[in-house]
Parts: C-alpha cells; sequence; structure tokens
C-alpha cells in the first residue's frame, strides 16, 4: 500500500485466512503502546491503527499489509 492512507479511510487486511475490513483511526509515527501492545514506528516506517467492522477491536498495521477500499 502506498502512503496516501488517512484518517477515515476504509481499508481492508489478511487475518488468520480471511479479509477483515475496517477504518483507519490514527497513523502512528513514534515508539507507543496501541492495540495492546508495543507499536515501533517512526515518520518513514509508519504503522496504522484499525479499528474492524465487524468486531470492532482495534489492530496496528504497516502500511504494505493495508488495501484501501
Amino acid at each position: 500500500m502506498s502512503k496516501d492512507i488517512n484518517k477515515g479511510d476504509k481499508v481492508q487486511w489478511k487475518s488468520h485466512g480471511s479479509t477483515v475490513t475496517g477504518t483507519v483511526e490514527e497513523k502512528i509515527t513514534s515508539d507507543t503502546e496501541a492495540a495492546g501492545r508495543t507499536v515501533r514506528a517512526d515518520s518513514d516506517n509508519p504503522q496504522y491503527r484499525v479499528r474492524s467492522d465487524k468486531s470492532g477491536r482495534d489492530a496496528v498495521h504497516k502500511p504494505e499489509s493495508l488495501k484501501k477500499k
């Protein structure tokens, strides 16, 4: 995925063999705690906190694992 992911975008990703859809909640550009784990990120290597449409739970993904809908 390119770096054109923004807060509010609808995206999809693979999780345990199925495709999950959700909404981008936040672009993470520094080391932080999110979705129950430590996230290593910086401005050159951001990660994205996404909320699953189905479960409502948060997950954090690298941009290459997300696909815009």
